[in-house]
Parts: structure tokens; C-alpha cells; sequence
């Protein structure tokens, strides 16, 4: 096969978009040139009930005119049982896969932390999860051991107490591989909105309307809002990622899922995309 700007490539992929393949819609929405790219993302929405002519077709939800009863009622109908399940087995296999077939580079990584900064390799806090309970999130440690000496912060994109090696495997988002333990004990799931400590919730919650609604799924590791907006540290950066956690939540399809998956692997390996 040729590469991605190849013209027979291109023709393969409008061909896969005629005979309607979920999984060769979702690659080339994440992986091909950027026209063939925004072509997919354009069907994959409509896919999932955002298609052109669709006021939400941006990927985004207008909270001004957002509906808590409509978001619940409408997440519910596309939450059957068997989507649940098949999320969940989707999650636990993931999560497995992660930690099985990276388990050489999760020892690497530890090590660096290690041999870069004192303390510990993994970092436990708190955070809110599905229905507001709390629970600890695990990561790898990327920032100094005094980092909160004089409170919680928000963390900035450039900033000062992230270690050498914090900064790459942030990058990279290596240091989020430790929530597959989180996924395998069912407090997080590999997509979903990402979890916020429990401070900031409660003034997020007070400036936010309808903030509580992310809440109505797992968190996850990897989100709508991250592969669609960049790196945002503040209350508005978080409205605005609200905006695309309540599309996730409103248009929930396991197909939507994939395609997260696929744009996470190409912002991590390719650095193409949000952060």
C-alpha cells in the first residue's frame, strides 16, 4: 500500500467511505491527509446524529442552549445494556493490552523517574469520578514531590515544577498508562470526559452551568476534549471543554470511541492534533 498522500490511497479510502466500514471511516479520520481526514470526520459525525446541517456538527454542544433532561434522556438511548458491555470489554482489554504489551517501557519510564527526580515513581490523587464519588487516579509522577507545598494549582503547559522527564512522557502521554489500573477496578473507562480534582470541581460546578453533567459518565483516560482543543489551564479553558465533553456525552456511540483511540495514538506517536 502506498503512503497516506499516495492517490491510490486516497481512492481506497473514499471507496471504504461508500461501502460504509466504521473501522476504515474512523482511520481515516484520525490517520489520513488532512482533506480526507476532515471528509471522515464530517460522516463519522453525521454517523453519530452531528451531520452538517446539524448545529452541533463542530463537535461541540452550545450550553446556552443545553438541556439536562434532554443530555440525560438522550445519553440513555444510546447507552442499551449491550453498549455498555461491549465499552466495558473494550476498557478491560485495553487496559490489559496497555499493560502487558508496554510493560517494557513502562520499566524504562520508571526508571528515568527514578534516576531524574526524588521520590516516588507513581502518583496517587484524588479525583471526581462517575455520579461525583471520589476516587485516587494513578500516574506517573512528572512533577516534583513539593509541587503542592503551598496548595492546589492548576498545572500550566510550561510549567515550572514538571521535571525533565515529566515533560516528555506528558508529551507523549506516557504518564496516563498507570490509569489502566484505574479502568480494571471500574472507576475510569478509556474514553470519557477527564477527571478533575475534587477542589476544582466544586468551583467549576458554581461557575459553569450544567458542569455537573459530565458526570453522568466514567471519566477517562483519553477524551473528545482533549483530541479536539488544546492544553487549557482555567475556568474558561474548562467551559470550553465542557462544550465537547456534553457532544461525547449526547452522541455517545462506540464508533465515537474508536475514533478518539485513533486520534490519541496520532497526537502521542505523530504530535499531530491537541494535547
Amino acid at each position: 500500500m502506498g503512503g497516506f498522500g499516495d492517490v491510490p490511497f486516497q481512492t481506497a479510502i473514499y471507496a471504504a467511505f461508500a461501502a460504509g466500514s466504521p473501522l476504515a471511516l474512523a482511520i481515516a479520520s484520525a490517520f489520513a491527509p488532512k482533506p480526507i481526514r476532515a471528509l471522515g470526520h464530517e460522516m463519522l459525525l453525521g454517523a453519530v446524529g452531528a451531520g452538517a446541517r446539524s448545529p452541533e456538527a463542530s463537535g461541540q454542544v452550545d450550553l446556552t442552549a443545553v438541556n439536562d433532561n434532554d443530555i440525560e434522556k438522550r445519553f440513555s438511548r444510546r447507552t442499551p445494556a449491550s453498549a455498555q458491555w461491549g465499552k466495558r470489554l473494550f476498557d478491560v482489554a485495553a487496559a490489559l493490552g496497555l499493560l502487558i504489551f508496554l510493560a517494557p517501557l513502562l520499566i524504562v519510564t520508571a526508571i528515568a523517574i527514578r534516576l531524574d527526580s526524588r521520590g516516588p515513581v507513581l502518583y496517587r490523587q484524588r479525583r471526581v469520578g462517575m455520579k461525583g464519588e471520589e476516587f485516587d487516579i494513578f500516574k506517573f509522577r512528572s512533577m516534583r514531590t513539593d509541587a503542592e507545598k503551598d496548595g492546589a494549582r492548576w498545572a500550566a503547559e510550561d510549567d515550572d515544577r514538571i521535571t525533565r522527564v515529566g515533560r516528555f512522557i506528558r508529551r507523549t502521554r506516557i504518564d496516563e498508562i498507570p490509569q489502566a489500573i484505574n479502568i480494571l477496578r471500574g472507576e475510569m473507562s478509556f474514553v470519557g470526559p477527564r477527571p478533575e480534582r475534587p477542589e476544582f470541581v466544586s468551583l467549576l460546578e458554581q461557575e459553569i452551568p450544567h458542569y455537573h453533567e459530565r458526570h453522568l459518565v466514567k471519566p477517562g483516560i483519553t477524551g473528545w476534549a482533549q483530541v479536539k482543543h488544546e492544553y487549557t489551564a482555567s475556568v474558561e479553558g474548562a467551559r470550553t471543554k465542557l462544550t465537547y465533553d456534553l457532544f461525547y456525552i449526547k452522541h455517545f456511540s462506540l464508533l465515537l470511541d474508536l475514533l478518539i483511540v485513533l486520534m490519541t495514538v496520532r497526537v502521542a506517536l505523530l504530535g499531530i492534533g491537541s494535547r
